[in-house]
């Protein structure tokens, strides 16, 4: 684990990302906060263009909580067999069809306990929804975003709680939005985990990964 950052080097890691890519997306396919609630509850332990597979069809057919009941469990699993643990996110998914449709009249609530109240919704899916859709700078840390944070000391921390921290604690606010997209499409394309693009990094010489590539 690298050691923190200090605070003028994050201003440049971060100038740098956004001069690169000033309004980085997610690439989890979504039409309204619905889809996106359900897309990255689909997401767990799959990966976003195997979600975006499945989904085409299915937010063509139920981009609301109702029209996902309408089509109902069976329905669902149809569109997304491909997709791993199918069964149990089928089941969570009209889980919080029903609570939003009962409880919010079908509407996507803006808080991270209530998001976090919907079965299969954790803090990060909650984060991910929070920044995505309504623009919070909610840091939602998966596996590419921890190794980052760690390997470059850009937000180091011993589990996803303390990157969270860190990088809210740590990089500067006129980056916190954007800071969940530009760090996972990093270790995504760049900052892999097993041979890292170091020669094709943005922030090559500011990174203190003590094992490097030249």
């Amino acid at each position: 684990m690298a050691k923190q950052l200090p605070f003028q080097t994050l201003v440049e890691i971060f100038a740098r990302f956004r001069e690169a890519e000033a309004e980085p997306k997610g690439e989890l396919q979504h039409v309204n906060a619905y889809t996106l609630v359900v897309a990255v509850a689909l997401s767990a332990q799959a990966t976003d263009a195997g979600v975006n597979k499945a989904t085409h069809e299915l937010f063509k057919v139920a981009d609301t909580p109702q029209k996902m009941l309408d089509l109902g469990e069976d329905g669902l699993i149809e569109h997304i067999r491909s997709i791993g643990l199918y069964r149990n996110k089928a089941k969570n998914v009209m889980r919080l069809s029903r609570i939003l449709v009962d409880e919010y009249d079908g509407e996507v609530p803006s808080s991270r306990s209530a998001l976090q109240s919907l079965p299969g919704v954790g803090r990060k899916t909650a984060n991910v929804v929070l920044n995505m859709w309504w623009g919070h700078p909610a840091q939602a840390v998966d596996t590419h975003i921890f190794r980052v944070g760690n390997r470059t000391g850009i937000a180091p921390g011993k589990d996803v709680d303390a990157v969270e921290r860190a990088i809210e604690d740590n990089v500067p606010a006129e980056f916190q939005r954007h800071a969940h997209h530009w760090l996972i499409l990093h270790g995504r394309y760049t900052c892999v985990a097993r041979k890292p693009k170091c020669g094709a990094c943005l922030i090559h010489d500011l990174c203190k990964f003590e094992e490097k590539a030249a």
